[in-house]
């Protein structure tokens, strides 16, 4: 397993669960078409306007958590096209019109970026096509054919409410559909990633929700006039996105320019704090931590030997652990000195700070040290032992390192090591 990079072109899920999303949300959008084509389509103006929406919105879509791509003004406009009910919609869209126009309108969307050989994931963008059409179900079932948005608060109360029920089952079928694939690819616990999906889709999905609902309640009363009303507020989310997700890269460059460092100075191996932090992630996921200490742990495995520079002289192949125990806490304490002064980092220098303390004396009689630190010390500890060079391999590590359960090492920590390295985890 390694820590997930920004790349380029398409992307395929080769894992199971994203072979049968990319199945259901083909045949969906298949059926949905052929069946939209044989009934005729309604309200051609309105189906073109989100038919064009959502492909601009897939055109330019982006990736904010290294994860998955996002494509709000895409999931805005295809949940607004399912919630349309109101006067100036003569025929609301059936369930069958809404996917058929979702499913054409992605794939013409995708198509320029797929040319472009810019990065675009079919699971991620399947995945949208099921929501938008568990929410174009829910609101169908929910909201009688009689409820418009004429003025009245007998109307708009029920409908609000249908469209708000509507855009929380896409959300949910999203965050559930999201965890099982995170339980698959990274080996989280399930209800861990459940937990960090409803997160993510607390804070970004249902932004988009309640945009596509202001654009459904906007274009049902005042027709075509509406879309570029909301789209305004699109448009800048957009753009909110784009600067944060540039923002990360930024800051992830940075770090990894700050970890290398110790390899160009020969006080590590190429590769290994690279290595050290793939295992201290791999660790951090079995163990169900959220993605912000998962974030601050990667960033501290990558940095944990950069206080080894300034120790007189590099360890042989860069194995700190034949360093002293004084040498190791110096090194430790200069390296976490030098986080901190970056301003931003201070959550890091913590678990950098304690990651050379032995459990017995550190962690287990002092439940302020963060369990980060006791992965950083057996990731760097396995790294060394079977990393490149090193000739041991994982079951002898695994040996050695247990040797020292409960004294130098987190129990915890090593049971999910060994969890790991039985499942096949490899450099």
């Amino acid at each position: 397993m390694s820590i997930p990079q920004e790349t380029e072109g398409g992307q395929l899920r080769s894992s199971g669960s994203g072979v049968v999303i990319l199945i259901a949300g083909a045949v969906l959008g298949v059926a949905a078409i052929a069946l939209t084509a044989r009934r005729g389509v309604t309200g051609w103006p309105f189906a073109l306007t989100f038919g064009v929406l959502i492909a601009v919105g897939e055109m330019v879509q982006f990736r904010v958590d290294r994860t998955r791509n996002r494509a709000p003004i895409a999931t805005s406009a295809a949940l607004g096209y399912c919630l349309l009910r109101g006067p100036q919609v003569a025929i609301p869209p059936d369930v069958a019109q809404v996917v058929a126009v979702a499913a054409a309108a992605t794939a013409i969307g995708v198509l320029p970026r797929i040319l472009a050989g810019l990065w675009w994931d079919a699971v991620v963008s399947c995945r949208r096509l099921l929501s938008v059409g568990a929410a174009a179900v829910v609101f169908a079932a929910v909201a009688p054919s009689h409820l418009s948005w004429n003025g009245s608060a007998s109307h708009a109360v029920p409908l609000g409410g249908a469209m708000l029920l509507a855009v929380s089952s896409a959300a949910t079928l999203d965050a559930i559909v999201g965890a099982g694939q995170a339980t698959e690819r990274y080996n989280r616990p399930f209800p861990a990633a459940l937990r960090d999906e409803l997160g993510v889709t607390a804070r970004i999905g249902m932004a988009m929700a309640i945009s596509g609902v202001l654009l459904a309640a906007g274009t049902s009363i005042v027709g075509l006039w509406g879309p570029p009303l909301v789209l305004v507020p699109l448009l800048l989310t957009q753009f909110a996105f784009r600067r944060y997700s540039s923002a990360q890269r930024t800051y992830r460059s940075t770090v990894r320019s700050m970890a290398r460092s110790t390899e160009i100075a020969g006080f590590s191996s190429p590769g290994q704090n690279a290595r050290t932090a793939a295992l201290a992630v791999a660790i951090g996921n079995d163990l169900g931590l959220r993605p912000a200490r998962m974030e601050a742990l990667e960033y501290a495995a990558l940095l944990s030997g950069v206080g080894q520079l300034a120790l007189a002289d590099p360890s042989p192949g860069g194995a700190s652990l034949l360093r002293t125990r004084e040498e190791r806490q110096r090194a430790a304490e200069i390296g976490a000195a030098v986080i901190e002064r970056s301003g931003v980092l201070d959550h890091v220098a913590e678990i950098v700070r304690h990651s050379n303390d032995p459990y017995r004396h550190g962690r287990a009689n002092n439940s302020a040290i963060p369990v980060e630190s006791g992965i950083v010390n057996v990731a760097l500890a396995y790294e060394q032992l079977v990393g490149e060079g090193s000739g041991q391999s994982p079951a002898k590590a695994m040996e050695s390192i247990g040797l020292g359960i409960g004294a130098e090492y987190d129990p915890v920590v090593v049971e999910s090591l060994r969890r790991i390295v039985g499942r096949g985890f490899r450099f």
